[in-house]
């Protein structure tokens, strides 16, 4: 019995090192010498996308999200279908994905070819893009040097990406498939502190018989003059009506106010596991910053193509 618990212990070792094979190959100053003004390009090009409209923001970081966690951080979410073979684009967890955050990546894409041509992944763009779209929030190292994947297929996405009404233990069960745990959990759940949400999202926790009782009642007030209750229409709402603009700690303050969006968002603070992490960084945004910063750096490693497992696409949204 002690050697087959042995053999499996192992096995769930084996498993988590393999979420991140290829990360040993990444180095903030990947691109020093080759490309020396690549974050200085992608982050001219972020900027300007967030000017013109909030909604770059949530949509660049929920990209790299969706990214990473199928087929890992290789870019592969940015490949466009072709008759006959559709790809993560168009899989059904990722249609809800918005247009800018796709256009931010392709125009950085561009302007970096322009100055450096076949020699940086789209795979790294978008990791850039995602540390520059955190506005108002910490900024970190990039660490660089991904391959982008040879393939990408819708059928790889079912059952990968949390949803709005997944249970604790089901996205502990995804996480941990990628080396992260409970606390990178509630870190990274804090990109709801900006971008948009569809009403199709929460609707039943408005409108449910009975509504969700964890949902503060002057917030569902609110939110239900801002959805139809027979579903005629599916328009967005903002994820934080406070500082929606800004990626801050106010995630952590609105669940404790019983203002989480999303079923899965407020079960953060009504877990009795992850309510105090919630409150310590509702408290303070340096501790906050430093979760999140560990959190997305470790989401960065995961599942990171080198060698002949991947390329560099001349264009993010078709292969080579």
């Amino acid at each position: 019995m002690a050697r087959r618990s042995s053999c499996m212990g192992l096995l769930v070792l084996i498993l988590a090192l393999s979420a991140q094979l290829g990360a040993s190959d990444l180095s903030p100053g990947y691109y020093g010498s080759s490309c020396p003004n690549l974050e200085s390009i992608v982050r001219g090009v972020v900027t300007q996308k967030m000017d013109d409209t909030i909604r770059t923001i949530g949509s660049t970081i929920r990209l790299f999200f969706h990214d990473c966690f199928v087929e890992g951080c290789d870019a592969s979410v940015l490949i466009r279908s072709t008759p006959g073979n559709p790809t993560e684009m168009d899989a059904d967890d990722n249609k809800s994905l918005a247009f800018e955050g796709y256009e931010t990546v392709r125009v950085a894409k561009e302007a970096v070819e322009a100055a450096c041509p076949d020699l940086v992944s789209c795979a790294d763009i978008l990791t850039i893009a995602t540390r520059d779209a955190i506005s108002g929030g910490p900024f970190y190292p990039v660490e660089l040097g991904r391959l982008d994947g040879l393939s990408s297929t819708a059928s790889s996405v079912a059952g990968k990406l949390p949803q709005p009404t997944s249970t604790l233990n089901q996205m502990v069960a995804m996480f941990r498939a990628h080396g992260l745990n409970m606390s990178d959990i509630v870190a990274l759940s804090a990109a709801h502190t900006v971008g948009l949400a569809h009403c199709g999202k929460f609707r039943d926790r408005v409108y449910g018989s009975p509504a969700d009782a964890t949902l503060n009642p002057k917030y569902a007030a609110f939110l239900r003059t801002k959805c139809p209750a027979d579903g005629s229409s599916d328009p967005m709402v903002l994820m934080d009506q406070a500082t929606p603009a800004l990626f801050d700690n106010q995630y952590y303050r609105n669940l404790q106010d019983g203002g989480g969006l999303l079923a899965s968002d407020q079960l953060l603070y009504n877990d009795n596991r992850t309510r105090p992490l919630v409150n310590s960084w509702a408290n303070s945004t340096a501790a906050f910053s430093r979760g999140f910063v560990a959190a997305i750096v470790k989401l960065g490693r995961v599942g990171v193509k080198s060698g002949s497992d991947g390329n560099i696409r001349k264009q993010c949204d078709v292969f080579n």
